[in-house]
């Protein structure tokens, strides 16, 4: 094997010069346009739209409001907001190119705000940490024959793509305002379709699992982000940047990620209670694993709370009783469990979903439609009154709005597993025709059987059953 040195060496003493009459062969020819690449992106964080919705987004204002949530004083990058916007507007591309890494390194020196209540809470920076402070119900792993098993699978996978389908088409607005132009959301409001940029995350651990095992690392599904994965944005945008320098994880999660307790890890735990059947704990840990690549504390709790309830989907065929043990499988000490919590009490205190979602919507203003907080509560509503109904469920998360898809994707595929192809009517998966597509490399033109046969395949591979 050469040295780095000896290469290099040997290039330079071997390399023939030549002359160029012309520019032919320059750096910007070789590669795309740099300078659009960049003004498109800083642009992009100033304003722009979501693809599915069309709903405004500002998303790097959105950082500074979620570093503020975090109880960090943040005036000092509001004061900057004015001028940024006005860049935009005058399509001042420089000052942006200056402005947008200003912020950044300006909401990394933010000083904690003290007696701010998100320092009340435990901060969890670790599985090992978690672990010690809840209690995981031990069941029996349940021995379903392989008919039924890749029939919860295959069901759980539609049903996801479903409810994301649905949401993609509606994520970004209020309750008002979807109400107001749409009325009572009960299915899709156009031609459904795949393309979803949630999902491409599951891929990655899933087909990490499926070399690994229970023995999968962080880095070997950082692994797949970097090969497979073409666009990301918020959290995961900044952990790609940071492990493509080689900022591995949990480094990756935490370095200049002002978007580390959104919904970005959340979004991804319905894989790991796919490939963990009712077992919480094992569940738990492979979110904690998957979600410390892009997210920290409450943003990997997140991650927790949607692979605990698809675990438990498993062996309990109640929603209500699913909801409830997997708050109880979050710390009391922490931020997102009081979250949740409320939601949950907001619950039991109404006969209807809208009054109990209206105390969350308020009690959670300062946050961000895509942060993991507003979307965990829309969850619990969504899941608490419709209980067993696929529809129902699908139709009260669709009118929480904030990051539908997000939502509905996860919970959706809660009811895949306990009722297999019964949970969901063929008007939510016949206009797919089991065709996927995506940007995710090596799945871009298949099909959804396939997925859930990946999924099947590693279960049986690594799993006792």
């Amino acid at each position: 094997m050469k040295h780095a040195w000896e290469i290099n060496r040997e290039i330079l003493l071997n390399t023939v010069p030549e002359v160029q009459h012309n520019v032919s062969g320059a750096w910007e020819e070789q590669l795309p346009d740099f300078a659009a690449v960049d003004i498109a992106d800083v642009r992009m964080k100033c304003k722009s739209r979501v693809p599915g919705s069309l709903a405004q987004e500002r998303v790097l204002v959105g950082g500074i409001q979620a570093v503020g949530n975090m109880g960090y004083d943040v005036s000092e990058a509001e004061a900057m907001i004015p001028a940024f916007f006005d860049a935009y507007d005058n399509n001042d591309n420089i000052a942006l190119l200056q402005m947008v890494p200003k912020i950044y390194e300006t909401l990394g020196r933010a000083p904690k705000i003290e007696g701010h209540p998100y320092w009340s809470f435990t901060q969890y920076d670790s599985f090992e940490q978690y672990e010690k402070n809840v209690t995981f119900p031990k069941y029996d792993i349940p021995k379903f024959d392989d008919k039924i098993l890749f029939e919860k699978l295959h069901a759980a996978w539609l049903a996801q793509i479903a409810g994301a389908a649905v949401g993609t088409m509606i994520e970004g607005y209020c309750t008002d305002r979807l109400r107001e132009h749409f009325g009572e959301i009960r299915g899709y409001l156009r031609e459904p379709s795949t393309l979803n940029d949630d999902v491409l995350f599951e891929l990655a651990f899933l087909e990490a699992f499926a070399d690994k095992g229970y023995d999968v690392t962080s880095e070997d599904i950082a692994m797949n982000w970097l090969g497979k994965i073409e666009f990301a944005w918020s959290a995961e945008e900044v952990a790609m940047k940071n492990l493509k320098r080689g900022v591995f994880p949990p480094k990756s999660a935490s370095l200049n990620n002002p978007w580390r307790e959104w919904i970005g890890a959340q979004m991804r735990g319905a894989i790991c209670g796919l490939v963990a059947p009712g077992d919480p704990y094992t569940a738990a840990r492979l979110a904690w694993i998957d979600g410390c690549i892009s997210h920290v504390n409450n943003g990997i709790i997140g991650e927790i709370f949607n692979a605990v309830m698809t675990s438990l989907a498993f062996v309990e065929t109640d929603i209500r009783t699913i909801v409830e043990k997997s708050i109880e499988m979050i710390p009391v000490d922490s931020e997102y469990y009081s979250v949740v919590k409320f939601a949950l009490d907001e619950c039991k205190k109404h006969n209807t979903w809208e009054p109990a979602w209206r105390a969350c919507e308020e009690k959670l203003y300062k946050y961000n439609w895509i942060h993991s907080y507003p979307n965990a509560a829309s969850e619990v509503v969504s899941l608490w009154f419709a209980r067993n109904d696929f529809d129902e469920c699908m139709h009260i998360c669709a009118m929480c709005g904030q990051d539908v898809d997000c939502n509905a994707a996860q919970i959706a595929t809660l009811y895949g597993v306990i009722w297999g192809y019964d949970a969901i009517s063929e008007s939510w998966t016949k206009p797919f025709d089991d065709k996927f597509e995506s940007v995710y490399r090596g799945f871009e033109d298949t099909t959804i059987t396939r997925i859930a046969k990946l999924t099947f395949d590693s279960i049986k591979k690594h799993m006792v059953l």
